[in-house]
């Protein structure tokens, strides 16, 4: 079983879903409204979680009840919130999520506690980190806390995975230097690299821009394409599953965090690792939801 440790965002998502996008100046009805637990880096561990992993999370709430309601989801995965902070006079992020009738969607989102943690508070869990088989971050909290959590797993011989999203065109050197595995979407390499990834060719085009810029491991996830893998020489586009999707969020989260659950250290089964984390995604893309689509490790085995 892999120990696999999040540093990333909590947020309480609010969903909404229409027929189809409003357009500016417009108002329209929508057909169902729910919430549920999301945050890039709560839905990775919660996939991880339920892929199998022991997994612990490093993060912030406010002091509200979307934070109480946050952790309580949090625990019931069997995840590791001794990490989480309670931060007093902050909110606990949240997300606004409109889904249409195609699957697509549209996301806004309010930070509030995620970017009120940085490298101090991170370094106080330096042995949680060091105990890791696999320390993943995202760009939902703030980056000085993810370089001090990826310099402490580099240091203690522990593999890093950053997932660069929301996508950012210019990634910190320093950061950078202390990732072993980046792992884009399509969009997202495209802002990093400036190559339009749309198929194996331009994803291997991307990959070698971001081994470039010092990260050994690329996968490049390509929507219902796939993913693509550029690893030790070797290039590859691992197929999708082929599936109807009705809502994407939370697709990526759970391919990331579904891989990381299977994946060996020394990435000797990467492709096979890809494969389940392809397979975690497509059943995620059959839900609605973030959180409440990740499926449980029963209902990936290949």
């Amino acid at each position: 079983m892999n120990k696999v440790t999040v540093v990333g965002s909590i947020n309480l998502d609010t969903n909404l879903r229409v027929k189809r996008m409003v357009k500016p100046g417009e108002t329209i009805h929508a057909k169902e409204h729910y919430s549920a637990g999301g945050g890039k880096g709560a839905n990775q561990a919660v996939a991880a979680a339920r892929a199998g992993a022991q997994t612990a999370f490093i993060g912030a709430v406010g002091d509200d009840a979307p934070g109480e309601q946050m952790l309580g989801l949090l625990k019931d995965e069997n995840i590791d919130v001794a990490g989480v902070a309670t931060i007093t006079n902050e909110s606990t992020g949240q997300a606004f999520i409109t889904v249409d009738d195609e699957g697509e969607n549209a996301i806004t989102i309010y930070a509030g506690a995620n970017f009120a943690f940085g490298a101090k508070e991170v370094a106080e869990k330096k042995d949680l980190l060091e105990d890791s088989d696999f320390v993943i971050a995202q760009f939902e909290t703030p980056v000085e806390a993810t370089i001090k959590a990826f310099e402490i797993a580099r240091a203690a011989g522990v593999k890093t995975i950053l997932n660069p999203a929301p996508g950012e065109e210019k990634i910190s050197a320093e950061l950078l230097k202390v990732t072993d595995m980046i792992t884009p979407n399509e969009t997202e390499a495209e802002t990093i690299t400036g190559v339009h990834v749309k198929d194996e060719a331009t994803a291997k085009e991307a990959a070698a821009k971001l081994h470039d810029l010092g990260v050994a491991v690329v996968i490049i996830t390509i929507g219902s394409k796939g993913a693509f893998y550029d690893y030790n020489g070797v290039g590859e586009l691992v197929p999708a599953f082929k599936v109807k999707a009705v809502d994407t969020t939370a697709a990526g989260d759970t391919f990331i965090g579904a891989m990381s659950s299977v994946l060996k250290p020394d990435f000797s089964n990467l492709k096979d690792a890809i494969l389940f984390g392809n397979k975690a995604s497509s059943l995620t893309v059959q839900r609605y939801g973030a959180q409440p689509s990740i499926p449980y490790q029963k209902e990936i085995q290949l």
